[in-house]
């Protein structure tokens, strides 16, 4: 079986001989090829002159080591692969042609809109349209969901790619005036009604879509591993609330398989998630009663289900570009561990309120063991990243948060070991935790900070590198260490000033505004020097001005950052670690540069240059550096 490091090892490998050919998809395949293209006949044998019409139709003949290949044109269809690959060496490949737009689509255009009055109009649908799922009758419910008091449905209309927002009841809809454009759908005994405004406009003239698929790329049972989906636009899904402890389907996912790639495509317009590494389904679905018991109960059911380091995970999320999805990004309870999610541009999530939960975030991750989330950029969302229980071996890295309306990242219930470093911080509220065991080093913060001070949850610590419960703990705060980060405008370590555990501190730096810990023994603390921090965006990519003084270095000496200097995450009782159990050396910078190993330079840039400084921190094909 491929361990993880063979496994990101033979992934870095081919990226590399990708990008010295100057096209990181440029992948041979090592079977059969099959063309699908809209002109194509599902009895062609899929041959360049014979190209099949589904992308169902080659997903049903490919075997491991084939690749399917995708041309031109909007697919309305969901793709259910019926098996994967055998190996890393041998996947089931699912690809756009290369420079071809490729949609998959969980909708439908529709016409027959007629005027009810003003600008409202309405369709009418027979149930048989819908098959067996209609979304207009299937309610968003599940544990930890809060419907704000009224119905709330999976399906949606759309005009020109944008969703309309659901109205609570169709008065809302004839006499709404203002605000956002409504919709309101009746399903009866056996037609579906949809009345919608179109403001100002005939949608007879439009395109005018509705939902009629659950999902667009997802198999129907669990296990189907090493598939690849890259290049592919992903839109439109009639998505159920994903919740840790049920089955979680998303927009595309992975069903509880492992060694999926799912890289450089657009995945938008998700009723709840895009992205899903999650769960599989079973009959305690939304059974746990919103309990901490009850999710406990979740993990030793999964370690039954196969759940462990051989089975599960080892995914690659990468390059693509996530948004419109009202409850994550990317989610996965239990099913991401052991994967890498780089490269990402994740953005508005969960931006209309509609209802809320807890599971709200641009990435949503239970478990998240040995998972590395690196150089992504997170923005317009609730909340960026949430790592809620079992965040062990995480590394979190090099990534970019800004623009995030409640916190750039969250931890909760975590005994760690886990690290932050190098990673840019630029929302009103960094950090809400409700954890401990982590260490976060050269990090550039410059929103608040909020720290429960205990949370008496027993929540699991595990072996190392493995799905094994270790044993189950409460959560005092403490136990965390913070060396080398800058602070700045309302970045704040005060909160950590009473913690009920011991905390570890040093070389941070706090400009004006910021505020430190009194448990550090000698910060460097310059009131007066504001850094005038702004981000600017280019068409090129996105730049960060700042000011710096080379002088932080002179003034104060600092560590370089290992294993030895962390210690052992207290309840664990396990070091800082990477993935493959080396220890934590933290030896690079936001942008991949050395560090100055014998004093290196607070926050995520190494420099020795003082001033103004314009720093390319983004940038357009940030997703296939790899």
């Amino acid at each position: 079986m491929l361990t993880r490091r063979k496994f990101m090892g033979a992934l870095s490998a081919i990226c590399a001989l990708a990008n010295m050919e100057g096209n990181a998809l440029a992948i041979a395949p090592s079977g059969k090829e099959y063309h699908v293209s809209k002109n194509g006949n599902d009895g062609n044998s899929g041959s360049p002159s014979g190209m099949l019409r589904t992308i169902s139709a080659a997903a049903e003949r490919a075997q491991p080591g084939d690749t399917i290949t995708v041309h031109t044109g909007v697919y309305r269809e969901r793709v259910r692969p019926p098996r994967g690959g055998q190996s890393d060496a041998r996947r089931v490949v699912y690809q756009a042609a290369p420079g071809e737009r490729v949609e998959i689509s969980g909708a439908e255009v529709t016409g027959n809109w007629v005027r009810v009055q003003g600008d409202v109009w309405k369709t009418i649908f027979p149930n048989s349209f819908f098959g067996s799922f209609n979304p207009y009758s299937d309610l968003i419910h599940g544990d930890w969901f809060d419907a704000k008091e009224r119905p709330h449905h999976t399906g949606a209309v759309y005009l020109d790619g944008e969703w309309l927002t659901e109205a609570a009841k169709l008065e809302d809809v004839l006499h709404g005036t203002v605000g956002p454009l409504l919709w309101f759908g009746e399903v009866g005994e056996k037609n579906t009604t949809l009345w919608a405004q179109f403001r100002g406009l005939d949608p007879n003239e439009r395109r005018t879509e509705v939902n009629v698929r659950q999902t667009v790329f997802y198999p129907d049972k669990p296990g189907v591993n090493y598939i690849t989906v890259r290049g592919f636009i992903l839109r439109q899904a009639a998505t159920p609330w994903a919740p840790p402890t049920a089955e979680q389907i998303g927009l595309i996912g992975t069903h509880w398989s492992k060694g999926w790639v799912i890289e450089n495509n657009t995945i938008s317009h998700s009723i709840c998630s895009g992205i899903s590494l999650g769960k599989y389904g079973d009959a305690w679905d939304n059974k746990s009663a919103n309990s901490a018991e009850g999710y406990v109960e979740t993990i030793h059911r999964a370690l039954k289900e196969g759940w462990s380091k051989e089975n599960i995970g080892h995914h690659l999320v990468r390059g693509n570009t996530i948004s419109h999805c009202e409850q994550a990004g990317i989610v996965g309870s239990l099913g991401a561990a052991f994967s890498v999610v780089t490269g990402n541009t994740i953005h508005d999530i969960h931006v209309r309120r509609l209802f809320t939960g807890a599971e709200m975030a641009g990435i949503k991750f239970h478990g998240a063991i040995d998972v590395e989330i690196s150089r992504n950029r997170i923005y317009r969302t609730c909340l960026g990243l949430w790592l809620d229980w079992m965040a062990q071996g995480t590394h979190v890295t090099a990534n970019l948060f800004h623009d995030n309306e409640d916190q750039d990242f969250m931890a909760e219930v975590d005994h760690g070991p886990f690290i932050f470093d190098n990673n840019i911080f630029l929302s009103p509220m960094s950090q809400l935790i409700v954890s401990r065991g982590g260490a976060f080093v050269h990090n550039m913060f410059c929103g608040g900070a909020n720290v429960v001070p205990f949370d008496d949850r027993q929540t699991p610590f595990l072996k190392p590198h493995s799905t094994e419960v270790a044993g189950l703990h409460d959560n005092p705060s403490g136990d965390m260490r913070f060396y080398n980060n800058l602070f700045a405008q309302a970045g704040d370590l005060s909160p950590y000033d009473e913690t009920r555990l011991p905390m570890h501190l040093g070389g941070n730096v706090f400009l004006k505004g910021a505020k430190a810990c009194k448990h550090e023994a000698a910060p460097l603390i310059k009131p007066e020097f504001d850094p005038g921090i702004r981000l600017v965006e280019t068409p090129n990519g996105i730049y960060l001005e700042i000011s710096l003084d080379k002088e932080w270095s002179v003034e104060q000496s600092r560590n370089t950052i290992t294993a030895d200097l962390l210690g052992l995450a207290m309840i664990p009782n396990l070091p800082f670690e990477s993935a493959d159990g080396t220890p934590a050396h933290i030896d690079k910078d936001y942008s991949g540069s050395l560090r100055n190993l014998v004093n290196p330079f607070p926050g995520p840039f190494e420099t020795s240059q003082g001033g103004k400084q314009r720093i390319k921190i983004w940038a357009v094909d940030q997703g296939l550096r790899v």
